[in-house]
């Protein structure tokens, strides 16, 4: 900028600029990056998820059905570029009784659709969900959603796949073990995912 004439330091601020670590930039502009509203996302997403109760494995007890365990399956076929399908698959923890529906997309309305694509084919009336921290389950539109039909929304502990062992077990016995590790998109292959699932 210098060079270019768009900016003039005297010899001492030139120095210290040129010294300057990143850590110690990091610092200095941690407070105008708030204020930009670089942490805004993360504010919203931590009331939230202080709202939305933790549920591990053990606290489980002898549910009644219709609590179900949420996640995704993802039919990248190996690469996360591009657009591809996910199977959205939920567990009853009490039965087993397993659903599925293919996601064209994970966005916050589609994955609403989802659920209640879901609640309608349980033979019992869905009473809660619980599901990771995926931010395409922890939303406020899901909550939204729950709140509006009486469901209970609970999400597991970050990074403990144990604390969602039935979901986690259906995902390799029913999705994997019937559809594979291939890579499906677009609406034909999501009509063929749907009606392999009898979800149509």
């Amino acid at each position: 900028m210098e060079r270019h004439g768009h900016l003039e330091l005297d010899g001492e601020v030139r120095r210290r600029v040129l010294t300057v670590k990143a850590a110690t930039i990091d610092r200095l502009l941690a407070l105008v990056r708030e204020e930009a509203g670089s942490g805004r996302k993360r504010r919203r997403k931590r009331k939230l998820n202080a709202r939305v109760p933790v549920r591990t494995l053990s606290d489980w007890g002898e549910p009644l059905p219709g609590f179900l365990e949420v996640d995704f399956v993802a039919h990248r076929g190996g690469r996360l570029t591009g657009s591809f399908i996910h199977s959205m698959v939920a567990t009853d923890v009490c039965s087993g009784w397993t659903e599925a529906v293919p996601l064209l997309v994970r966005e916050q309305s589609v994955v609403v659709q989802g659920v209640g694509a879901i609640a309608r084919q349980l033979p019992v009336a869905m009473r809660g969900i619980d599901s990771d921290n995926d931010s395409a389950f922890l939303n406020e539109t899901l909550t939204a959603y729950c709140q509006d039909r009486g469901i209970e929304f609970i999400r597991s502990r970050a990074y403990r796949k144990d604390d969602q062992a039935w979901i986690e077990q259906k995902n390799g016995a029913v999705v994997r073990r019937f559809v594979g590790h291939d890579r499906y998109g677009g609406p034909v292959a999501g009509q063929a995912l749907a009606q392999l699932y009898g979800c149509t």
